[in-house]
């Protein structure tokens, strides 16, 4: 099969940083999946390895990507919940192999079927985004979905990348939350008011100025989703007592001792827990993913898919890292079929 990978972690502009490369068709055991990838989309994750990690032992290319879109071919004898010929989406698991391959293994408890509404493409957009901020806005910050009235705020930093346009949609549309998100530049501002925000403020002005700009002297909720060791001190002066913070980054450091006078709770999420840990809960992302697809076809999600980069292949693999690597890009970029 047809794959794209690299023997040595290397800057991008490295001629041989992503490369295309034959591997043998993987077998389906067990409770796994093997999918024919139609599409699958690049982000910050697959940046992160791809400067860090090697191969494993004993293999001598080291294949990346997490988001995919495609059809099943086979099943291992222990699969209930999928057959050859569904169509599915998914983020994988970062212990495995990745989705940057023709075929590709994955375990179905982490699988959804593909919104009936939505091209491989626009499906292959939303997954591990799609993942992150549900567990981020239910399962780490307890935020109870429904309309009810509650007067709660959320802010987003960072909510024009790739998170912060499914986490916006999502608060928006199934929580009572006002929404508040950040973006920098006229276009991305744009399209975070596009998916639903309340209010979008500037984080390059200093975030509680900002929010006291508009009306906000501290918010309920706070989602930090990029640069979070940059902004932290003005989201200590800017969560309100008692409030909940969540992050995805890679602070260097990061001092919470700073939110104990306001008894702030600090939360982490990372969307492959669950599968690299085996959790007992592990199926909850099966079971999120097809809620969403339908969220997806009743009209009330849309995929945020942002730029279609052409074929699979090393060369706009590589153009599509270069772009997320700029810190420049909107919304999920997305490469399709096999060239």
């Amino acid at each position: 099969m047809k794959a794209i990978g690299y023997r040595t972690p290397q800057t991008i502009t490295e001629p041989d940083a992503l490369i295309d490369i034959t591997l043998p068709d993987p077998v389906a055991t067990g409770r796994d999946l093997l999918v024919e990838v139609k599409a699958v989309s690049v982000n910050p994750v697959d940046t992160k390895v791809r400067n860090s990690a090697g191969p494993a032992d004993g293999q001598e290319f080291k294949v990346l990507g997490w988001d995919a879109s495609g059809i099943v071919q086979a099943v291992g004898p222990d699969v209930t919940l999928f057959q050859p010929g569904d169509r599915v989406w998914y983020a994988g698991s970062i212990a495995r192999p990745g989705t940057n391959s023709e075929l590709h293994l994955v375990d179905e408890r982490i699988v959804g079927h593909a919104p009936k509404s939505l091209d491989f493409a626009q499906a292959a957009a939303l997954p591990l985004t799609t993942i992150t901020a549900w567990e981020m806005l239910f399962d780490r910050l307890g935020v109870a979905p429904g309309k009810q009235p509650g007067g709660k705020t959320l802010l987003i930093i960072g909510a024009s990348g790739g998170v912060g346009s499914i986490l916006t949609q999502l608060a928006t549309r199934l929580t009572s939350l006002t929404v508040i998100g950040t973006a920098s530049r006229p276009e991305t501002q744009a399209w975070v008011k596009e998916l639903g925000a309340h209010h979008v403020i500037d984080h390059s002005q200093p975030i509680a100025a900002e929010l006291r700009r508009i009306g906000f002297p501290a918010v309920d909720y706070i989602v930090s989703l990029t640069q979070t060791e940059a902004h932290f001190a003005q989201i200590v002066e800017a969560i309100a007592p008692q409030g909940k913070f969540g992050l995805i980054d890679d602070p260097k450091s990061l001092d919470i001792t700073l939110f104990k006078r306001k008894s702030v709770s600090v939360h982490w999420e990372l969307m492959f827990t669950r599968a690299l840990f085996g959790t007992d809960d592990m199926i909850g992302q099966h079971r999120l993913l097809n809620e969403v697809a339908a969220l997806v076809d009743a009209g009330l999600v849309r995929s945020t898919l942002a730029e279609r980069f052409g074929s699979i292949n090393a060369h706009n693999l590589q153009r599509a890292h270069a772009l997320i690597e700029s810190g420049k890009s909107r919304g999920k970029v997305v490469l399709e079929n096999w060239g």
